[in-house]
Order: structure tokens, then sequence, then C-alpha cells
């Protein structure tokens, strides 16, 4: 035991005891950790919703050819709906989330009014054994408010 602390300080040797034990740089590794920690948040955070944006969004279904899975109303989606969008009621979703898509690896974008429900139904959706869903962070307004195309009687708006 008498070899490990000889070893410690020829690992560490003298200058890094006083790094540390300077103030002025243990504020500035404070500083580099709460920073770096604050850029990574919304990342980190982003994670566990699974929300996207619409810019976002109009990426994973052009890029990546997604199933957009529209839960609003009958009525709702008749008013608007995003290109592409199939129509499936939020009721209806328990009895047929097996057919959504035919390879489950494919992603799924799930679309409401506001995001609320959609996210409620991603855990269905997951739990039926899809392996990337993804929900519309602030639903079909958000979708709106962002200029995003939206489709009416067949006519692009």
């Amino acid at each position: 035991m008498a070899a490990l602390p000889f070893s410690i300080s020829l690992f560490f040797g003298g200058f890094s005891v006083k790094f540390f034990t300077d103030y002025t740089n243990l504020v500035l590794i404070a500083i580099v950790l709460i920073s770096g920690g604050l850029l990574l948040w919304p990342t980190i955070s982003r994670r566990g919703r699974g929300g996207l944006s619409a810019a976002e969004a109009t990426q994973l279904i052009n890029r990546r050819n997604a199933a957009v899975i529209d839960l609003r109303p009958s009525a709702d989606f008749a008013k608007g709906h995003l290109p592409a969008a199939r129509h499936l009621e939020f009721a209806e979703l328990q009895a047929k989330v097996a057919q959504l898509v035919k390879n489950k690896s494919n992603p799924v974008l799930l679309v409401c009014q506001t995001g609320q429900q959609s996210n409620k139904a991603a855990r269905i959706v997951q739990d039926a054994g899809y392996a990337e869903v993804h929900v519309l962070e602030g639903g079909v307004d958000a979708w709106q408010k962002a200029g995003m195309p939206v489709v009416k009687q067949g006519a692009a708006k």
C-alpha cells in the first residue's frame, strides 16, 4: 500500500493539486460544466417527449417517408390536415393500431390539434411494437402557425 500514494503523486503531480485548490480555477470549471449542461438541456428534454417541431416533422416526412396519422375527429380532419396524412380517430386507435404501418420499423408521426392527444396515443403505438414514434409538438395548430401547408377538400392551402 505504500506504493499507491507515490504512484498517484506521479500521475497527478504537484501541478494538478494546485490547479484544483485555486478557487479561480474551480469557478471556471463550474462555469464550463453549467454552460455545457444548459447547451445540452434542449436535446435531453426533447428525448423524453419525442415531440417534433413543424420543420423537423417535415424533414422526417420527406427524408424518411414517415407515416402521418391524424387522430382528430372527422370534422376537424376535413377542415384541414397535413399533406399525406391518414385519418384515424383517437377512439379507434386501440382497435386499429396493428394496421397503421406494414413495417413497424418505419417512423410514425402522430398528429392531433394541440399535441396533447398525440402524446397519449404515442404510448399506445409504442406498446404495439412500433420502433420509432414521434409526435408533432403543438399539433396542427403549431403546424399552421409555422406557415406549413394543410390539405382541405383535396386542395393544398
